[in-house]
């Protein structure tokens, strides 16, 4: 049954979901009509905190970016591609294709979710050429499904901002280290119980007919080939010795041990570094890793776009009130028990609006935390909710999506319907535990 619902649900959503891009802006529209009728006394106003707002978040904007970019060049390392390759090889049954792929690509969100983009899409794209008997559409839903577990793994932005010494909130709620927001045993619960019922969910949706199978994508152009005379110049040479990357990329991971021994705490600027550090020791030669960082920007141009509308979107929420009083509504109503659940509702709600994990939490984040210390909530929890609230509605807001779609060829409204149902069932399930582990 359940695969006749998605089916039809899937076909609705086709026909009637725009780009991502166009979604961006009606949202921004929407968000300015709200904020209208929140803050009436001075429109003036709120067109100069969504320009002020365009600006903000620059340097978070750049460490995403970085983040993904650094995540996808790593997984172009030969050696990881072709392993990704061989053990896509082993899925030769339509079953077989949707665990696969769901199961290594939450792996990789773990990991890194800008690592996880580029292991996704390869994947869900070698199982797809392998596999006819599998909807493609639904394999790229289940390569992006797991992004809903990245709060739990190793690279979430607003868990590790709030482990990050002198982090904004720190007066409020000090420094929480990750042993008690990503290792809480709450936490790995709600993870595990995500890893399990999300495969069988999907398993459910797979059509059993008017299957659409791979479609190959063109290949990106080649780099042209070097005569020997060229290939023999101290120029290319240089360009072309692994011996530089290698001792760029050994001085980049010795700062990042130095860190650890440390004890400094997993942050976005510590990520950022190791990852780009083993891609330049991974990758052959400084060439290489160039190229592979100029592919990498095509997937990740439509986030470059849309960011600043969003980070103007958030500027809004702000200015207007209008987060105040989404935030307030649901304070008013919660008590210490069951404020976990109501900030995770009330964090689906504004990623919808403003799809930016550390840019949702300097918006929520400074009302969030104050209401519910205020209840005697923990304010780890406080920030979990958070988390997982805007991982969530990163199902039904396709800003996230874009990349893994980029890569694989395929547009927002082929995967969207299955991704909405199965925001239904982790909204359900999640809500139930948040109450009960933390």
């Amino acid at each position: 049954m359940l695969n006749r619902v998605s089916e039809r649900f899937s076909r609705v959503i086709q026909r009637y979901l725009p780009d991502a891009f166009v979604i961006a802006v009606l949202m921004t529209l929407f968000v300015f009509v709200l904020a209208f009728f929140t803050a009436p006394a001075n429109p003036a106003n709120l067109f100069q905190s969504y320009g002020d707002g365009f600006w903000t978040y620059l340097a978070f904007t750049m460490q995403m970016v970085l983040l993904l970019m650094t995540g996808m060049v790593l997984a172009s390392v030969p050696f990881v591609r072709k392993g990704l390759e061989a053990i896509s090889a082993k899925a030769n049954t339509a079953t077989k294709a949707y665990l696969f792929t769901f199961l290594i690509s939450a792996a990789a969100y773990y990991i890194n979710w800008g690592l996880a983009v580029v292991v996704g899409a390869i994947v869900a794209r070698e199982v797809g050429k392998r596999n006819k008997n599998a909807h493609f559409p639904l394999l790229v839903a289940c390569a992006y499904a797991p992004t809903v577990l990245y709060t739990a793994g190793l690279s979430s932005s607003i868990l590790l901002t709030i482990a990050t010494e002198d982090h904004f909130l720190a007066d409020v709620m000090g420094v929480i280290p990750t042993s008690e927001t990503i290792f809480h045993p709450g936490t790995v619960i709600i993870f595990f119980a995500l890893l399990i019922t999300i495969p069988i969910f999907i398993l459910l949706m797979a059509p059993k007919k008017n299957i659409i199978p791979y479609t190959a994508k063109p290949e990106p152009h080649k780099a042209e080939v070097l005569t020997k005379e060229d290939s023999n110049s101290p120029a290319i040479r240089l360009e072309n010795t692994p011996i530089l990357g290698i001792l760029i990329g050994l001085v980049g991971i010795v700062y990042v041990l130095l860190q650890f021994a440390k004890s400094v705490d997993l942050n976005l600027n510590l990520i950022n570094i190791l990852f780009l550090s083993l891609g330049l020791l991974f990758h052959r030669s400084l060439s290489q890793y160039g190229n592979a960082f100029k592919e990498a920007a095509g997937s990740i141009s439509p986030i470059i776009l849309q960011f600043p509308f969003y980070a103007g979107i958030i500027a809004l929420l702000g200015s207007s009130g209008l987060a105040d009083t989404i935030i307030r509504g649901m304070t008013s109503i919660s008590s210490a028990e069951s404020f976990g659940v109501f900030t995770y509702w009330t964090a689906g709600l504004v990623n919808i609006l403003a799809p930016s994990g550390g840019g949702q939490w300097a918006l929520q984040g400074p009302l969030q935390v104050p209401a519910g210390m205020e209840l005697g909530a923990d304010p780890a929890v406080i920030a979990m909710a958070v988390g997982w609230g805007d991982a969530w509605t990163n199902l039904i807001q396709p800003f996230w999506a874009l990349p893994i779609l980029s890569i694989v060829g395929l547009h927002i409204r082929h995967i969207m319907g299955y991704c909405i149902l199965l925001s239904v069932w982790i909204g359900i399930v999640t809500s139930i535990l948040i109450y009960f582990v933390y």
